[in-house]
């Protein structure tokens, strides 16, 4: 599946930085592919959709974390069994600042259930909503960045 199928926008990570009220962050994501294969890649063995606690979600960094031109590639895997559910480019900056904005909103709030919102639509219509609390930041050697990414406490890697 090609990584240009792919469009990535979030909502609600300004209050962030303004000391603004918390709310939970959301990335949406449209594929303009066949809408058959992105199906089939969100899909259990028993046909119903990947539950949001069967998915991981991780940036792997392309260039250095502080040059503001570094790009990145946001990763949705199956948990199970390791297999890349979509692979979208993104400008890292971005990507760190909705982190950000997730941590403060965990920080803010006694949501357990998620710290921020997955959207996936096919061609602008619905197709699932995930609830997350871990998003996971890789540099270019692919060594986890713990400091950079969103780990819920208690959770061991």
């Amino acid at each position: 599946m090609r990584r240009d199928y792919f469009e990535l926008d979030v909502r609600d990570v300004g209050w962030h930085e303004e000391d603004g009220t918390p709310r939970q962050p959301t990335v949406s994501i449209d594929f303009y592919g066949p809408p058959e294969e992105l199906r089939e890649r969100f899909s259990a063995p028993d046909g119903a959709v990947l539950a949001a606690e069967d998915l991981d979600v991780s940036l792997r960094l392309q260039g250095p974390i502080d040059d503001t031109d570094t790009r990145g590639v946001v990763s949705v895997t199956d948990r199970l069994t390791g297999d890349y559910v979509l692979e979208l480019n993104a400008d890292a900056e971005d990507v760190l600042q909705f982190i950000g904005a997730a941590r403060e909103y965990g920080r803010s709030t006694d949501d357990t259930d998620g710290r921020y919102r997955v959207d996936v639509a096919i061609e602008n219509e619905h197709f699932a909503t995930f609830e997350k609390s871990t998003f996971l930041v890789y540099d270019t050697e692919g060594s986890l960045l713990r400091g950079q990414s969103l780990i819920p406490s208690g959770v061991e890697l």
